[in-house]
This record gives structure tokens, sequence and C-alpha cells, in this order.
């Protein structure tokens, strides 16, 4: 022993242990042993002043705080190791660990054991083996919780009686008001009502400033390459689908070039300037919807189009300027969870529904020949047929030649009689008027099974490689580095598989000069001259449909950003988001680019790309959720890169499509984690004895719950038909209508109930606060402000009053307690002798009237 003390102070310990030991931890040292020397054991609990590093006496270098030695003559090492290992457990326990800090004598102490014997669990022997290893439970209670359980015990309800109270409560439909209930739901002070002008903008500003270097320093962690990589592959798959589709809905006025650029310029300003850099700006259906039935309108009439779309834009940005400059921000507190679900689960399951509907495509596209014989093979070509001589002409087109002669073109006229019509390509062949004959002529063979084991594979893949930080193989760092680049890993492994088979699958393919699609059009649109002069203030109505799509579609999904299950340290910024999202808008619709939105499912893969999770967890020790990176670097990044992605279509042109499908399915799919609509859909198809131990289940009866689910069933499906449809223009409009449905469930459920399914709507929740703390005041009297003024650290407040939340009280105030001064010791028990310790509990009501009686001998502790 004296070896150990004697050891430097400063000798590093070669431990790897020291790495899953949290910041500050101090060590309490459990020494317990057996020597000649004495005849009854010695017992001391030591509590230092400052915490002091004792040499080699800890595995680890970490100062020492407690000491508890027990020594003992021999023959008792068994029971001398038995109570070592309780008070080790003991002092791991939070709340025991708290007494231990505060306690002033060895009452303090007993008094916190015999709390802890209240709320300890005990497995019999004869129910569990005791070599089975129980793991550690993925969530603890929080001493939050426990002390809030301490102080129901304190009034008189037995161990375990507050949670049956609670689900007793749930079961009926409606407990006490004064029961367990959730947290309150609270969107936080960005979204309160200031009054004055600007007022909510500069608040924002106000609390992003201090933030603003660290959202840069932040972002430079090797998991941001990670997220970089994901976003942008998923950014330029959303870049070039959306501008496809807008170059045919608007003949080619906005197309892939305009949608990369818009893509670039307004996601880089934003994640730069905005108060939410880890939203995700980008096209969104019903944009796309608004821009084809504008395009339209304006065919038909006769408008030019790119100058009314120009006034539209400028009217909606001009609006949303003035929502911001009038806190209109503030009625998103009154979305709940019913219209943040619905919301995102629709954008989910349009992601899975592009993805999948994309590669079916690719197999109508590149069909399956289902009729193919091998006994056939002779037979399976494919000949290019000249058409008739007498319908024969001559083309003014260049002369087709063979693969391998010189690329050389012919603008001379072209006898096709003289053509060799065997040697042409399947394109030269319909150029020329000529027919293709044979069964092989209609397939290509394996492209499309080829493309379908691309991407099911990176979806797969990547979900596996996800859950690999969990698993058991490999070092911590490993799997958490595998986790944090799987989708990158995935991508490239089966563009790596794509590239050995040589097939040619579709792939990406990205413009590489930067010019408009249209050439008769430049970058800059000129407000004024082609169109009437009405049509200038006309433009105000389309432009306030826009603005609700805008509105919505950026603070709902700001608002699911900013979830508190994302632990986010930095303030929200949601006026100075939306206020971004105008100025932008008007600087595209300037240059004749897309407008652009928070994307709902990228921004939550942007999220779940950027998780943080506890790096000094026990071994076997379920990891922490921390929070997420807040940063503005990864998304800059993306944008840049996405800008610069015309440059680099040279590499970029090998990535297979459905490889970068395999991404969106992906992001689908992961956005619906941790969605509870979803998790509630799937009790529909489990027996309630193989249900999850959901915290809702305990509260609210099943049928409640599967009804309260129906009804955001069908609302999802309203949606999901309206958006199929041309109606899908009135989107933004429907959305506003879950929250009306939302009110009218007030009708259907107590409030008990949608407490724990939704959320409260803020003005019930205000009235109820308002109930309870009148209620307080009634029984406080003028009791506040001995709340205010706390007893100091370790001091023992023993006239605390019923309602009291200090943890003092919780755990040691009502402890009455008396040792014999001189106990006796019996040899000839089984175990060491120990003093005995009863404790009285004094009633929580100061009533001379009532008689303290002891508490029986099944409640006595030994120390």
């Amino acid at each position: 022993m004296d070896e150990v003390f004697l050891l430097p102070l400063f000798v590093p310990l070669k431990n790897k242990f020291i790495k899953k030991i949290p910041k500050d931890a101090e060590a309490s040292n459990v020494l317990v042993g057996e020597v000649e020397f004495l005849e009854k054991p010695f017992v001391a609990f030591v509590r230092l002043l400052q915490a002091t590093m004792l040499g080699g006496v800890t595995e680890v270098p970490v100062p020492t705080r407690f000491l508890f030695i027990l020594l003992g003559p021999a023959g008792k090492a068994k029971s001398y190791n038995e109570i070592g290992r309780a008070i080790a457990t003991l002092m791991v326990d939070d709340l025991f660990s708290d007494v231990a800090y505060k306690a002033r004598d060895r009452e303090d102490l007993i008094a916190g054991i015999d709390e802890f014997l209240d709320e300890v669990i005990v497995l019999p022997p004869g129910e569990w083996d005791p070599n089975i290893r129980i793991e550690p439970p993925k969530k603890v209670p929080s001493a939050e919780k426990r002390k809030s359980v301490f102080s129901l015990n304190e009034v008189g309800q037995m161990n375990g009686a507050a949670g049956g109270a609670g689900a007793g409560g749930g079961g009926g439909g409606g407990g006490s008001d004064d029961g367990e209930m959730p947290e309150v739901h609270e969107i936080g002070e960005e979204l309160a009502w200031t009054g004055r002008f600007c007022g909510g903008l500069y608040l924002d500003i106000k609390r992003k400033l201090p933030w603003f270097p660290s959202d840069f320093y932040e972002g430079f962690h090797i998991q941001s390459i990670s997220a970089i990589l994901f976003i942008y592959l998923g950014c330029i798959t959303n870049a070039i689908t959306f501008g496809g589709l807008l170059g045919d809905a608007t003949d080619n006025y906005q197309g892939v070039m305009e949608s990369f650029l818009g893509t670039a310029m307004a996601g880089s300003m934003f994640c730069l300037f905005a108060g939410q850099p880890l939203i995700i700006l980008s096209s969104t259906g019903p944009i796309l919807i608004f821009e084809k039935l504008l395009f339209d309108f304006s065919k038909g009439n006769g408008i030019d189009y790119m100058e009314f779309r120009l006034w539209i834009g400028l009217h909606s940005a001009l609006q949303c300027l003035i929502l911001v400059a009038t806190d209109a921000s503030f009625i998103i507190k009154y979305i709940t969870r019913f219209t943040e679900e619905g919301f995102s689960t629709l954008i989910s399951f349009i992601f899975i529904y592009d993805a999948i509907k994309k590669m079916i495509g690719a197999f109508k596209y590149y069909p399956i020949n289902s009729d193919f014989k091998p006994d056939y093979v002779t037979m399976y070509k494919c000949e290019c047929v000249a058409p008739d001589p007498a319908n024969a002409t001559s083309f003014d087109a260049p002369a087709p030649v063979a693969p391998n002669t010189t690329n050389v073109s012919l603008s001379n006229a072209l006898n096709l009689t003289a053509l060799d019509w065997t040697q042409l390509s399947k394109k030269e062949c319909l150029k020329y008027g000529g027919s293709l004959v044979g069964k092989s002529c209609k397939f290509v063979p394996d492209l499309a099974l080829m493309s379908f084991i691309l991407f099911f594979g990176t979806y797969s893949m990547t979900l596996t490689l996800k859950k690999f930080k969990f698993s058991r193989y490999f070092p911590t760092k490993v799997r958490a580095f595998i986790a944090d680049f799987s989708n990158v890993f995935s991508i490239l492994l089966f563009c790596a598989v794509d590239a050995c088979f040589g097939l040619d699958t579709p792939k990406l393919h990205i413009p590489s000069i930067i010019k408009p699609t249209r050439v008769d059009r430049g970058w800059f649109v000129f407000p004024f001259g082609k169109n009437p002069w009405w049509v200038y203030l006309a433009s105000a109505l389309p432009a306030l449909l826009v603005t609700i799509l805008i509105f919505m579609d950026q603070q709902i999904t700001a608002v699911i950003v900013n979830r508190k299950e994302h632990k986010l340290r930095k303030a929200a910024g949601y006026h100075l988001d939306l206020f971004w999202v105008g100025i932008l808008m008007a600087v595209c619709s300037f240059m004749g680019l897309p407008w652009y939105v928070a994307a709902t499912v990228i921004s939550i893969a942007h999220i779940d790309s950027l998780k943080m999770e506890t790096e000094t967890s026990a071994p076997g020790e379920q990891p922490q959720f921390l929070g997420v990176r807040e940063q503005r670097v990864t998304g800059i990044i993306v944008f840049v890169l996405t800008g610069i992605s015309v440059f680099l279509a040279p590499i970029l042109k090998y990535i297979p499509m459905p490889v970068l499908y395999g991404v969106f399915l992906y992001m689908g799919v992961a956005s619906l984690n941790g969605i509870q609509f979803w998790d509630r859909c799937k009790l529909f198809l489990m027996p309630a004895k193989h249900q999850p131990d959901y915290v809702f289940l305990r509260h609210v009866p099943l049928r409640r719950i599967h009804l309260f689910t129906l009804v955001q069933i069908v609302c999802l499906a309203v949606l999901w038909i309206l958006k199929s449809t041309v109606a899908a223009i009135i989107f933004p409009v429907m959305i506003l209508a879950l929250i009306l449905v939302r009110r009218l469930l007030d009708f259907v459920f107590s409030q008990h109930d949608l407490a724990w399914i939704d959320n409260i709507i803020p003005e019930k929740e205000k009235k109820k606060e308002d109930d309870k703390k009148k209620k307080k005041k009634g029984n406080k009297g003028d009791s506040s402000s001995d709340e205010e003024v706390g007893p100091p650290p370790g001091a023992l407040r023993s006239d605390s009053s019923p309602n009291g939340s200090d943890m003092d009280r919780s755990i040691t105030l009502h402890l009455k307690i008396s040792c014999p001064s001189s106990p006796a010791f019996n040899f000839s028990r089984s175990v060491c002798a120990v003093p005995q310790v009863k404790i009285e509990m004094e009633s929580d009501y100061e009533d001379s009237d009532t008689e303290k009686a002891p508490r029986d001998m099944g409640s006595e502790t030994t120390l």
C-alpha cells in the first residue's frame, strides 16, 4: 500500500479507460480488507474538503473525493467484499452522491441509504440467474424525476403509487391536473410577439451575434466531412431532378443550369447569414406546380412569363418582409405535433415515392425480356431494315460512318439507298427512317437489374453502416467513423461496382457550360416593357398564395429542426430566416432563377449527420445523445460545391443515377425515425403484449391512440391526393387547415390524452399554469420569498413546506434518527457486527396532534 501512495502524481497511467471518464470527474475509493490485529470491524467514511490525487490508489489518474475504509478480523473476507460492493453501488447513484456531498454527519448518510433502499429493485435469486449480465438501459430516469417521486412519497403515497396514479388517470381518459404530465409544449422565446416594428428580427439578430464566431470554428471537425459529402450529393440530385422538371414545365425558361446556380447562390447566402444554418434550402413540389400553372396561364393569355414571374416574386418578397416586420411568425406556436408530424411525414413519403418511381421508370426504359429462352438464343438479334425504296428520299444530313473509320461529316445530299443499313447504330437507323426488327430490339440486357442492385444496395448498406456504431465489432472510434461516413462508403462502393461491370447504366449529367438554358434569355429579367401596367399590380394576388406556401414550408421546417429533442444550444431565428428567404426570393426573381425554401427531409438528414454522442460512456453502456454540431461551415461548403459542380462534370459523370436514388430513399426513410405518428401507425400491426414501452401507452388507452392516429392518416391521405393533382397549388392552405382540425380535436379528446399523444395548445396551457399558480399562492401564503433564498450548500432545512422542491428536503429533511451511543456487537451473528440504527419519519404537516410512530424493523438500516 505504501508503494502505491508513493507513486509520483505526475506519472500518466497508461489506461484506455481514462478516455471513458467525463471531464472533472471525482473518484470514490472503496477499500476493504481483513487484518489480524482487529477483533471487530472498523468502518470509516471520509469526504475530503478538496479532491486530491492519491497516486496509484485509483486505477486512473482521477482526484479522490470520498474514501470508504472497512477493516475487520480475518475470516469474513466475503462479507467485507459484499459491503464494499454495496457502498460502490450507492456512490454511483445520482441522488445518493448528492447526499454524500452535502451530508454533515452519519445520520444524513443513513437517511440517504434509506431513501435509496426505498427505490431499489430486488431480483429474487430463484427468478433470475445472477451469472447473467443485465444490459445497461438505453435511458434512465433523471434525478429531477426521481426527486419528484420522492416528493410524492413524502405526502403519504407508497413507493410506486405515483406511476400508478398517472397511468390510471390516462386509462380513464383524464387524471388529476396535479398528476404526472408530460413536458409543456414550448416553441421558445424566439416566437414571442414583441408588439414592436421588427422587434422579433432585432431580437433574433441580438441572440445570434454572440454565436457567430463559434458557428465557423465548430464546423472544423472530421464529422463535417461526411455531412458535406452526404448533403452535397442529395442537393445536386435534387437540383438536377427539379431543374429537369422545371425545364419541361416552363419550356426551358428555367432548367438544370438555373437550378444549379440558384441552389448555390441562395443556399450559401442563407447558411452564411440566416438564423438557423442547419436548414437546407431547395425547390419543392408545390413551387414546381405553381410554376407550371403560371407558365400555362401566361402562355394562354399572351403575358410574358419571366416578367410576370418577376413581379410575383417581388410582391411575395415584400409580403414576407411585412410578415417579418409584424412578428407574424408567432402564429407558429399554435402548430403542435399533430401538424408537424403530418407535414414531415408527407415530405418523407414524397422522397420515398419519388425514389421508387424513378426506379420503376428505369425498368420501363430498360425492360426485362421475360420471354427469353436459352434454346432460342439464335433468334435473339436486332437488325436495321432500310425503308421502302419507293418512299426513299435524299436527306441533307451528315453521312454515317463506321465505328473504326475517321469521323468526317459530309454535308452534301445523301442517297439513302446507298447506305449499309446493317452497320448503322440504333440512333442512326431511326434518324434516317429505318426500322428495327428483331426480338432483342426492345430490351437492353442487365441494365434494369443492375440499376436495382445499385439502388437498393446503396440504401441498405447506408442503413446497415449507420447502425454499425452499436455493433460489437471493432473499437469504438472505428465504429463511430464507419457510422459517420456510412453514406460516403456506400456511394463509393457501388460506384466501384458499376465501374467494374462496365454496364451503360444511367449516369449523372451536369451542364459543363455556364449559360442560360434558353438562348433567348439572359441572366437578368427586366421589370418593364413586355406586359401591360395592370399586370404589375394584379400579380399581388398570386403572390399571396406563394407567400403562404413559402411561409408554411419555411416555418414548419424550422420548427421541426429546432425541436427540443435535437438539444440545440444556440437560439433559433425564425424571423431572421424568413427575412433572408424573402430577400433571396427577390434576387432569384430578377435573375430568373427558381425560388427556394427550406427542404424538410434534407434538413433533417443534415441534422442526423451532425449528431454528437458521449465519448465517455462506460464499457457496455449506451452512448448518450449530446446534441447537434451547430455551425455554418457544412452548409456553406455544400452549396459552394454545388455551384462549382459545373467544372466537376468530368468526374461526377461516373456516378450512376440509381445510386443517388438510393440516397434519396435513405433520406426519406431516415427522416421517419423519431416521428411519434409513425410509431403509432406500427401499433396497428402489433399485439398488445409485444408493443414497445412507449410513454404515451402508459397514460392513454390504446383505442384512443388508434383513433387519434386514424385522424392523422385521413389528413395525410387528403394532403397526398391534393399534392398529386392540379389542386396542389392550394397545398399551403391545407397545411393551415391541419391547425383547424387540431383545434376540433379538443372536443373529441381530453386535454390529458392530448398532452401525451400531441401537445396542448398554448392558450389552454397558459390558463392551466395560471390556475396552478393561484392554487399554490393559496397554499403557500407569503412563503414565496423564502423559496427564493435557499440554504447554503450542505445545509439542511427541517422546516420546509410540503410543496418545497429542494434536493435536501426530498432526501433527508423529515428524518429523525436515534442511534445508541455505544452499540454492542454480537459475535455470534453470521455477518460482521454493526450498529443498529432506527429511523423515524416525521409527519409532513406540523400537527402537534399527530402521533409520530416509529417505522418497523424492515426499514432499519445498518451501516
